[in-house]
């Protein structure tokens, strides 16, 4: 009886081995950036060629915010597989991301890099609704000077409207919302939510709305909607927790949506658990359990050993 139940217990055992995924989009979703870091220049060393694991390794410096390795990872998988749609967005994303946060002359440099991008993105393949949505964005937030224009913002949410309505409807949204017509811009947010049956991310994009327009009551109203909607998409938890971090509004329920996430078996690439960890010790830390952000500090740091925004918090409460 002993050896059987030895032999069952080795069976089992194996099986969740089997089970565990250890594949770079799994430890991407699982917020391992360390480790699926490691896989994939294991993959890429083994074989350079590989367009797509040059990508998995752009999006995991992208989620750390390290923009020039995620640059360089992005331009390779472009030059691999120069007729992939995807491949063109991701790198349209990282040189945005380092744009927003360079000088007056860099970011010029920059925002006509990402309109290429993008617009190559979509010319590769019209049906993609992620590079539509942010080719729209582009346009709507840049200079003419670089390629921007309210009318090629409007062109690109016409040309949604056939691909998912309530995309359609938020990039019509935040164009009235640019205008300063803030009617139509919560119209259509609300459209939006009609056309999507209440997913979480339109609730969640209305919050954002509001949060703009400083209207705080009705932000928690929303994100209250955002997260008890099918969790459709796990990373509103954790970015509605941020957004009442970030206003300063109900830090308790920051720390509650958090670790919410956090508790979730499956968590996603969009909403890595260091940075969730991280979002907590700040939360924490706000509320004076300094014991409790350093522990959440920590934990961010052994996903994520270069994650310096953790870092940089855990030095201050050491200090």
């Amino acid at each position: 009886m002993r050896i059987k139940f030895v032999i069952v217990v080795l069976l089992l055992f194996s099986a969740a081995l089997a089970a565990a995924d250890d594949s770079a989009p799994a430890l991407l979703a699982a917020g391992r950036a360390d480790d699926a870091i490691t896989t994939l220049h294991s993959k890429i060393n083994a074989s350079p060629s590989d367009a797509e694991a040059h990508n998995l390794l752009c999006r995991a410096y992208f989620s750390m915010g390290d923009w020039d390795r995620g640059i360089s990872a992005c331009e390779k998988a472009v030059a691999l597989d120069p007729v992939n749609s995807r491949y063109h967005m991701w790198l349209g994303r990282i040189y945005g991301e380092k744009a927003d946060g360079s000088n007056f002359f860099s970011a010029a440099s920059l925002a006509g890099k990402v309109r290429n991008e993008f617009e190559a993105a979509v010319r590769l393949d019209p049906n993609n609704v992620d590079a539509r949505s942010d080719l729209g964005e582009f346009y709507l937030e840049a200079p003419g000077i670089v390629g921007g224009g309210r009318a090629k913002a409007e062109a690109q949410a016409q040309a949604l409207s056939a691909l998912d309505a309530a995309k359609a409807d938020y990039l019509k949204g935040r164009i009235a919302e640019k205008k300063k017509d803030l009617a139509t811009a919560e119209k259509e947010y609300r459209a939006a939510i009609a056309a999507s049956h209440g997913s979480a991310l339109t609730w969640f994009n209305l919050a954002l709305f509001f949060r703009h327009q400083q209207r705080w009551n009705d932000m928690e109203d929303a994100i209250q909607h955002a997260v008890a909607a099918q969790v459709d998409r796990p990373e509103i938890i954790m970015e509605s927790g941020e957004v009442l971090l970030r206003s300063g509004r109900n830090v308790p329920a920051a720390v509650e949506y958090l670790r919410r996430y956090l508790a979730l078996n499956s968590k996603v690439e969009e909403a890595p658990a260091f940075k969730a960890h991280y979002l907590l010790g700040t939360a924490l830390e706000k509320q004076g359990d300094k014991r409790g952000a350093a522990q959440e500090y920590r934990a961010a740091l052994s996903l994520a050993r270069n994650f310096s925004r953790a870092q940089e918090a855990l030095d201050r409460l050491n200090r």
